[in-house]
């Protein structure tokens, strides 16, 4: 039987490699922690940052620093300021990130987030 828990432990996100993802415009920086069907990353994007996709991933979003519009291909649009959240299961929208100054944001997903 393989064990999937995950041992107690900090992060000190200042020793964890940043990963550079260019976008349609701007380039986000990612630091990942990966665990067996779990993904916790430190993202930041740089002003003027547009996703280059539509994301049909499920995510819990925390927004640290700055703000981020997250843009629906439905139409419609949110815009996540410090201290706000969104989450999203697998599947249920297509969503992209825009930011005009930059943004700081925590982002989990896994499968925990896949639809039942």
């Amino acid at each position: 039987m393989i064990d999937k828990n995950i041992p107690f432990q900090t992060i000190d996100w200042s020793k964890v490699d940043k990963t550079e993802h260019k976008g349609e415009s701007g380039v986000a920086y990612w630091q990942t922690l990966q665990f067996d069907g779990l993904r916790i990353r430190m993202v930041e994007y740089s002003p003027n940052y547009i996703a280059d996709h539509w994301c049909t991933k499920g995510h819990i979003v925390y927004c640290i620093e700055g703000e981020v519009t997250n843009e629906l291909q439905n139409g419609e649009s949110n815009i996540l300021i410090p201290g706000m959240s969104y989450v999203v299961s697998d599947d249920l929208s297509s969503h992209r990130s825009i930011t005009k100054d930059g943004v700081k944001l925590l982002i989990i997903d896994g499968d925990f987030l896949k639809l039942k």
